[in-house]
This record gives structure tokens, sequence and C-alpha cells, in this order.
């Protein structure tokens, strides 16, 4: 199984965070929550959720645990463990990047 870049996450989460204070600053501003969703959705994409605040706190226990956290994370909701817990840099990346 390949795990998130911690970078990277690390990069999704300060983004999330970023435009979650953008948007309760100003509800009414359409891009504000759109990247919201946006960076929340990518969110879920990395850490194997179906909901972004669930996304946020996988990625917050992984950032703070270690890849451990994830592996246990993800052998509870059935995912395959028995795949080498390697990494490969720049998988992760975006092209605007």
């Amino acid at each position: 199984m390949l795990l998130p870049a911690k970078d990277e996450i690390a990069r999704h989460l300060e983004l999330y965070r970023s435009w979650e204070r953008m948007m309760l600053a100003a509800p009414a501003d359409r891009a504000a929550r759109g990247n919201f969703e946006d960076t929340g959705y990518t969110l879920c994409v990395l850490m194997g959720k179906r909901c972004a605040r669930e996304a946020v706190h996988a990625a917050e226990r992984y950032l703070a645990a270690g890849s451990a956290a994830l592996r246990h994370e993800r052998s509870r909701a059935g995912s395959p463990v028995d795949a080498p817990a390697e990494r490969t840099e720049g998988l992760a990346t975006s092209p605007a990047s």
C-alpha cells in the first residue's frame, strides 16, 4: 500500500485550514467556499475517507503519529495492509506546484 507523502498531507491540511478560515469569515464568498470544498475533497482522496472532517482528523493523526496510524486506520476500514508500506516521493504532486 502506498502511503501519501507527509509533506503533501501537511501542505493540503494547511490549505484546508486557510480556506476554512476564509470561508467562515465570508460565508457568501463562493470562491472561498469552492476552494474550501476542493481542498476537503483532496484530503478525502489522499486519506481514503468519505467525509472531509474524517479526512482532516486522519491527516492530523497521520502527521502526529506516523505511518503506523494510517495503516491501522485503513486496516479497520477493511483495506488490505499486506502490501509494503513504501512511500514514493512525488506521486502526490500537482502540476501547479
